[in-house]
């Protein structure tokens, strides 16, 4: 008898067979390499992003972001700088990390123009840095903290990867790091990684 839908993919069409190997990752790199190997297309399951593929203007970045998880920043989001008629992107990438890779990428903004804003663990910060324009109008900001920090959110970690993992992104660094210049895409990530494999 052939599996049903259902028992082959969750609601938001991830296959529940790759959703397994995050049952196991209990560290950063784990994290990391399971994302890089999203990001490949190697598998149809990322935690905490309901959908099993990437959209379109994440294709040109993606090997760059598999870097990246692969050298101490699992990556949770990310966009493309981008300008057009009516809207403009500053390329960004977010994620969680170590003590000393947060250092080395808090570093980026005293020697380059690259912006990076770093939150302690469990620090619960709320800023609005506008890195999204459509038409005039502010649709995205960065600068709010996405480290579990209350039960709740620890516990939705949990469901979507281990209770493990998610008590380690609860003590993790989470950081944001941004390109001033709206619609460049050729400094910000080669920057991040050069950055990344400086750190112990």
């Amino acid at each position: 008898m052939e599996p049903t839908e259902a028992e082959i993919r969750d609601q938001f069409g991830r296959r529940l067979e790759d959703k397994g190997a995050w049952r196991q990752a209990i560290t950063l790199e784990a994290a990391g390499e399971l994302t890089a190997r999203w990001l490949e297309g190697h598998s149809e399951y990322q935690a905490a992003t309901f959908t099993a593929r990437y959209d379109a203007e994440t294709e040109p970045i993606a090997a760059e972001l598999s870097a990246l998880n692969r050298n101490g920043l699992f990556t949770k989001e990310s966009q493309p700088g981008l300008r057009t008629n009516n809207s403009a992107q500053r390329q960004y990438v977010t994620g969680f990390c170590s003590a000393e890779a947060a250092v080395e990428l808090l570093a980026l903004s005293t020697r380059s123009e690259l912006v990076t804003v770093a939150h302690a663990p469990g620090e619960a910060s709320s800023a609005a840095i506008p890195v999204t324009l459509d038409g005039g109008e502010v649709v995205t900001v960065l600068g709010s903290s996405e480290t579990p920090v209350q039960e709740d959110q620890i516990q939705d970690w949990a469901e979507e990867t281990n209770e493990t993992l998610a008590l380690l992104l609860a003590d993790s660094w989470y950081v944001e790091i941004l390109d001033p210049v709206w619609g460049r895409n050729d400094v910000l990530l080669p920057a991040v990684l050069a950055a990344l494999t400086v750190a112990p």
